[in-house]
């Protein structure tokens, strides 16, 4: 009685806590916040300078006594202060932090394939202390399906694989749950640090994260195109100390990451391999499903489709299908009961 009472009054929230970017679905309104899973910290005081948007452009910028944080590392929470105060700013900044004791909204949150349960804890915790009534945990893989609209229900094979910024997951989903999978520290970031080291190694320049990331999304393929195209990045010319400039093409971009690709893809057919038959000739009718961010990644689904032979897609919108499943089990708690992970509170 009391929860549907609470309900009139708060918003409830589906979250992505991602490596990369943390992005909430707010009940009613569809995805509200996209922002960078980044925080700028005075370490001189321990006051929050900026977060999200705001603190991704002081990258690289920064004086000595102001350091810029990641607080999730491969998907985990590795720094549980500022990841509770990220949240907070986020959820703050929906109410304009006026949260009623009695209207603090109920949170469904999406977590990694191998977290263990003193990390599953940790995010609980986090996002109990930012504000949260009620925490409900789902498999991050699973809402990606429900975000595509998958019918995760029927006993029937599909194949997820999410590239993200810190991991990358491969899971083969039947029944409400996930039959045989896969979890690499392996992804986005790995990406644009191998470009990062490409250019340092072969031309001498020391790019930022930020230039490299620019190159890998705009000029980065997975397979050679018929066109060749061209970026011009800056960064400090190692033998001089001096700015330089140059012109990067996607041949060198695809080198720089072709090796990455490699494992990505072959622990997608090791997952295959160990995937039952039957859910296999599932498979390889209804195809792969791609999303996260590396599935915006230049022919990723041809070079994925090229070495397994089964057919691949990329879900609408990759970048928000985990928010949007988890917004939609949001609003169909009783639903997708069976889907959900005990709470570590409980135990």
């Amino acid at each position: 009685m009391f929860n549907k009472l609470f309900g009139k009054f708060s918003k409830d929230l589906g979250i992505d806590l991602g490596t990369s970017n943390t992005l909430i679905y707010a009940e009613g309104r569809g995805i509200v916040v996209n922002e960078p899973s980044v925080v700028a910290v005075n370490t001189r005081t321990s006051q929050i300078l900026a977060v999200g948007k705001d603190a991704q452009r002081m990258i690289g910028k920064t004086p000595p006594h102001v350091t810029i944080t990641h607080p999730l590392v491969d998907g985990v929470i590795s720094d549980f202060e500022v990841t509770e105060k990220m949240l907070k700013f986020f959820m703050d900044k929906l109410t304009g932090g006026r949260f009623l004791s009695f209207a603090r909204p109920r949170v469904v949150i999406a977590i990694p394939l191998d977290i263990t349960e003193v990390e599953r804890k940790a995010v609980e915790d986090a996002v109990l202390s930012a504000g949260a009534r009620e925490v409900f945990l789902i498999e991050k893989i699973m809402a990606t399906a429900i975000g595509a609209r998958i019918p995760v229900r029927e006993a029937t094979g599909n194949m997820i694989v999410d590239l993200g910024g810190g991991t990358t997951e491969i899971a083969v989903i039947s029944l409400d749950g996930v039959v045989t999978w896969k979890s690499l520290r392996l992804a986005g970031d790995e990406l644009t640090q191998n470009i990062v080291q490409y250019v340092r190694d072969h031309f001498n320049l020391l790019l930022g994260e930020k230039m490299a990331e620019e190159a890998k999304i705009k000029i980065g393929t997975a397979k050679p195109q018929e066109e060749l195209l061209e970026m011009q990045v800056r960064g400090r010319d190692l033998m001089t100390g001096l700015p330089r400039e140059m012109t990067l093409t996607s041949e060198h971009i695809r080198d720089a990451i072709i090796r990455s690709l490699r494992l990505m893809i072959d622990d997608i057919k090791a997952t295959l391999e160990v995937t039952p038959p039957e859910l296999v000739a599932d498979i390889f009718e209804r195809g792969i499903i791609l999303s996260g961010g590396g599935a915006l990644l230049k022919s990723m689904d041809r070079a994925i489709a090229d070495a397994t032979q089964i057919p691949v897609r990329v879900t609408d919108d990759p970048l928000t299908a985990v928010a949007r499943g988890a917004g939609i089990v949001l609003e169909n708690l009783s639903t997708y009961q069976d889907i959900l992970i005990p709470s570590a509170q409980e135990r």
